[in-house]
């Protein structure tokens, strides 16, 4: 029955609650369509691709201050420039374990931060077939790190 103000057949306005803090692979484990060991392992290749620094910089850096000779200087750190060595090589060998057919969602859904609908449409896939490619990629990538 419409209410004061509402026409005949028209639809009510609902509101919904979106976390844009959250990753696509956040979403997919919350809502149950990946498990803890494939999205840790997701969460451990965009810890390499954000320490690789591969993403466009939008901002200044902050590494830490130039060391000094006097005790009030910076403490030693690993040499940024190493650990971003590293951490490119070690993500590009997950790349490449994980194959030129999965790794295109791969990366566009854990690096790039896109959702699966945004991520079908751009590799020009049917919906919903992203999640199962999506799903043996992670596969591949937990027995890259060496996950249980």
């Amino acid at each position: 029955m419409p209410q004061d103000g509402e026409a005949k057949g028209a639809r009510r306005a609902r509101s919904v609650t979106v976390n844009l803090a959250e990753s696509p692979l956040g979403w997919l484990k919350a809502r149950g369509l990946v498990d803890d060991r494939q999205f840790e392992a997701g969460e451990r290749l965009r810890g390499d691709w954000t320490m690789a620094r591969m993403a466009p910089r939008v901002t200044m850096r902050w590494d830490a201050a130039p060391r000094s000779s006097t005790a009030r200087g910076a403490p030693d750190a690993l040499d940024p420039t190493l650990a971003q060595i590293a951490a490119k090589r070690r993500m590009e060998g997950a790349l490449d374990t994980v194959g030129p057919g999965l790794r295109d969602v791969l990366w566009r859904i854990v690096c790039a931060g896109e959702g699966m609908e945004t991520a079908e449409r751009a590799l020009g896939w049917p919906a919903r077939a992203g999640r199962v490619v999506l799903t043996l990629a992670l596969d591949r990538l937990a027995d890259f790190y060496g996950m249980a």
